[in-house]
C-alpha cells in the first residue's frame, strides 16, 4: 500500500519508483547495475514505450524532410535495476552525404554498439582532474597558470580550475586547430598562447579550449597522457572495457559524418570532432568511445558516491563538488565541477537543481537524475551523414520525459492534472498539491471572498514534493508560458471538482 503523501515527512526511506519523493544522498555503496524491467522496478511502462515509440518515428523525415539520426540505443536505469536497453535504426545507414547504402551493406543498430561521445567526454576528463585534486596535485581554486606556465600569458595568468571547469574562464568556444596549424604541438601551443574574449569570472561560455587545457594539465601533474590517465583511473576500475579513445573495436563502431573539409569521407572508428582528431583522437574535450552500458556504470558510480562494484574512483565530498552549483551568478547555466546541472533543454522533465548530465554533438545525452536514483542515456548518430539535417533536443527530451513519467506522482486519493497548455480546476475540498514545471509557468492558487476570486498566491514548484493545500473552496489556475514541460501540475481533491483543462490522473 503507498505511503499517504502527508505522511512522506515520517518516513526515513522513499519509496522506488516515485517522482514525488525524493532521495537524500548516495545510493549504497553497493548498488550495482542489474537487468529488469520496469514492473520491477515499480515504473509505469507505458511512458517508457511511448518514448520509444517516438524515437523510432524520428527515423523517419521530419518536416525538413530529414530524419533526426539512422539510429539510437536508449538506456533507462532506475535503483540500480535496468529497465530498458533498446536499439532501433543503423548504425552505418549512409556512403555519403546523402546516399543510402544497399540493404545488404547497411549495419543494423546494436545494444552494445560503440558510439563516439563528443563532449561526453568532458565528464571524464573533469573526472581525471578530479582525481588529481584529490592527490593533492591540484587546487581547483588555484591559477592555471601555476601548473601549465604557458598558459599564463595574454589575458589568462590569473584564470583558476574551476573556472575551466565551470565555463567561466572567458575563453572563446573553438579555434579551427585542424586547419590552422599544421602538427599537434602548434595546435597545443595555440590554445595555450589564445587570449580570452572576456574578463575570467565575468561571463559563462561554454569552450572547448577549457577542457583541452584541462587535459594537459592532467598530463602535466600526473605525467600521464590522458587517454592513459582516463583508462588507469575510471574506465579500468570500474570495468568500462567497451569505453576510449581510438577504438579498436572499429566494426562495433556507430557511423557519424560524411566530412569532404577536411576529405575524411564517412567518419567511423574515429572521433567525428576535428580538433581531437587533429590531436591524435586524444582530447580533453572529445574523443571518448562507449556503449550505452558502460556509461550507465559510470553514472551508477556517480549515483552511488564514486564507486561501483567494491572500486572507488572519487570519494564522496568530490562527487558531491561535481554535482554543487558554482555558477549561481549565471542562473541558466548551472555548472558543477564537470557536469552540467538542471538544463531543461535536454534533460525534460528530468531536470531539477540536482540533476546532471551533459550532450554530446554526434547526438548523444547523458542524464543522472539523484533525487530519484535514475539514468536516462540516448545514443544516436545525429551526424550521420551530415551534421545540419537538424537538432536532436526533441529526442533527448522524449527520452528524459519517458522515465521522468513513468515514475510516479501519486497522492492518497484521486488526482487530477492539469493539462500542458494550461487550464482551470475548482475544488470544494482540495487537499494537496503538486507542482513541477518550466520556468515561467505557473500554478495561481485562489479563494473566493464572497464576490470574487483572489489571487493567495503563486506556486511554481513543491521541490517535487505534494504540500498541503487551505481546506477550504479553491480555484487552480495554471498558466503555461515556458518552452518546455516538467512533470506536471497535480491537485489531490475531495468532494465536487470542476474541471477545465484539467484531468483525473492515474499516476
Amino acid at each position: 500500500m503507498l505511503i499517504p503523501a502527508l505522511a512522506v515527512a515520517l518516513v526515513t526511506a522513499a519509496i522506488p519508483g516515485h517522482f514525488d519523493q525524493p532521495q537524500d544522498g548516495f545510493a549504497p555503496q553497493w548498488t550495482t547495475l542489474r537487468p529488469s524491467n520496469p514492473y520491477w522496478a515499480h515504473l509505469d511502462p507505458e511512458p517508457i514505450n511511448a518514448a520509444l515509440r517516438q524515437l523510432r518515428e524520428f527515423q523517419k523525415p521530419q518536416a525538413n524532410g530529414k530524419p533526426l539520426f539512422a539510429g539510437a540505443v536508449t538506456m533507462y536505469v532506475h535503483d540500480g535495476k535496468i529497465v530498458t536497453h533498446d536499439r532501433t535504426g543503423y548504425a552505418v545507414l549512409y556512403k555519403d552525404q546523402q546516399t543510402k547504402l544497399p540493404e545488404e551493406e547497411r549495419v543494423p543498430m546494436q545494444k552494445d554498439t560503440i558510439f563516439d561521445f563528443a563532449s561526453i567526454s568532458k565528464l571524464f576528463t573533469s573526472i581525471a582532474v578530479i582525481q588529481q585534486v584529490e592527490q593533492g596535485r591540484i587546487d581547483i581554486d588555484e591559477r592555471v597558470a601555476t601548473y601549465l606556465p604557458e598558459f599564463g600569458v595574454n589575458g589568462k595568468e590569473n584564470i583558476t580550475v574551476k573556472q575551466l571547469l565551470t565555463h567561466t574562464s572567458g575563453l572563446e568556444p573553438f579555434i579551427p586547430l585542424w586547419k590552422l596549424y599544421p602538427d599537434i604541438p602548434s595546435r597545443i601551443k595555440a590554445v595555450m598562447d589564445v587570449k580570452p574574449k572576456s574578463t575570467p569570472g565575468t561571463t559563462y561560455v561554454y569552450s572547448d579550449l577549457n577542457l583541452i587545457t584541462l587535459g594537459e594539465l592532467v598530463h602535466e601533474v600526473s605525467g600521464k597522457r590522458l587517454d592513459e590517465a582516463v583508462k588507469d583511473g575510471i574506465t579500468k576500475p570500474l570495468g568500462m572495457n567497451d569505453t576510449g579513445y581510438n577504438p579498436k573495436a572499429k566494426s562495433r563502431t556507430a557511423a557519424t559524418e560524411f566530412q569532404a573539409a577536411p576529405p575524411r569521407g564517412i567518419v567511423r572508428g574515429e572521433v567525428h570532432d576535428e580538433n581531437a582528431w587533429s590531436l591524435g583522437g586524444v582530447a580533453g574535450h572529445a574523443g571518448v568511445f562507449g556503449t550505452a552500458k558502460d556509461l550507465a556504470v559510470l553514472g551508477q558510480t556517480i549515483l552511488n558516491g564514486g564507486t561501483y562494484n567494491g572500486r572507488r574512483i572519487l570519494n564522496e565530498h568530490s562527487v558531491e563538488l561535481m554535482l554543487t552549483n558554482f555558477n549561481q551568478q549565471f542562473p541558466d547555466n548551472s555548472h558543477g565541477l564537470g557536469f552540467e546541472l538542471d538544463q531543461r533543454w535536454y534533460m525534460g522533465a528530468l531536470s531539477a537543481p540536482g540533476t546532471a548530465g551533459h550532450t554530446g554533438y554526434t547526438g548523444t545525452s547523458f542524464v543522472i537524475d539523484k533525487a530519484s536514483r535514475s539514468i536516462a542515456i540516448l545514443l544516436s548518430n545525429r551526424v550521420h551523414p551530415s551534421r545540419d539535417w537538424g537538432s536532436v533536443n526533441p529526442a533527448r527530451r522524449v527520452v528524459a520525459d519517458g522515465l521522468a513519467n513513468a515514475l510516479a506522482v501519486k497522492s492518497h486519493g484521486k488526482q487530477w492534472r492539469a493539462t500542458t497548455s494550461g487550464g482551470t480546476l475548482t475544488a470544494e475540498r482540495p487537499v494537496e498539491v503538486f507542482v513541477d514545471v518550466d520556468k515561467g509557468d505557473k500554478l495561481t492558487v485562489q479563494h473566493w471572498d464572497g464576490t470574487q476570486w483572489q489571487d493567495v498566491r503563486t506556486i511554481t514548484t513543491t521541490q517535487r514534493r505534494w504540500v498541503a493545500t487551505e481546506q477550504q473552496k479553491t480555484r487552480f489556475v495554471y498558466t503555461k508560458a515556458g518552452q518546455y514541460n516538467g512533470r506536471g501540475v497535480y491537485v489531490h481533491a475531495r468532494g465536487d471538482v470542476t474541471a477545465e483543462g484539467w484531468s483525473a490522473a492515474r499516476r
